[in-house]
């Protein structure tokens, strides 16, 4: 068989088994580590940032989770005597300064200790997150 066709079929065999090995990686990969959706990472993400802010009380449901870019969520719900209680606060990180606003409420630029308190617990979510998710 001259080279010229001997060539031809290894490089033939190799491409067929190069597909094959890139069919396998796309399938492990499918299997074994899906695509995770927006509302994926951010469930995670809320699985972390809920343990920033100390021991959650028994009975009580907390999340904290940035929902977009410079826009962070803080929800807590219990119930109490039989009844739902909830409390959603939104912070908006904005130029002039961070925004709290209280479901149903205005903003209102929050300052001094609670502005502090807001960025060590920003650092830390992010410090988790990072470490142990991403």
């Amino acid at each position: 068989m001259p080279l010229k066709n001997v060539l031809k079929d290894t490089v033939k065999k190799a491409r067929t088994k190069i597909d094959a090995i890139k069919s396998d990686l796309k399938n492990y990969h499918s299997t074994v580590r899906p695509k995770l959706t927006t509302e994926d990472l951010i469930n995670a993400e809320s699985e972390f940032g809920r343990l920033i802010f100390g021991p959650i009380p028994a009975g009580h449901r907390r999340e904290f989770f940035e929902h977009k870019k410079n826009v962070w969520i803080w929800h807590e719900s219990w119930l109490e005597s039989g009844a739902e209680k909830e409390i959603t606060m939104r912070y908006e990180v904005r130029p002039n300064g961070v925004f709290k606003k209280p479901a149903g409420g205005m903003y209102v630029q929050i300052r001094g200790a609670e502005l502090e308190n807001f960025r060590k617990a920003l650092h830390e979510y992010l410090r988790i997150v990072k470490e142990k998710l991403y």
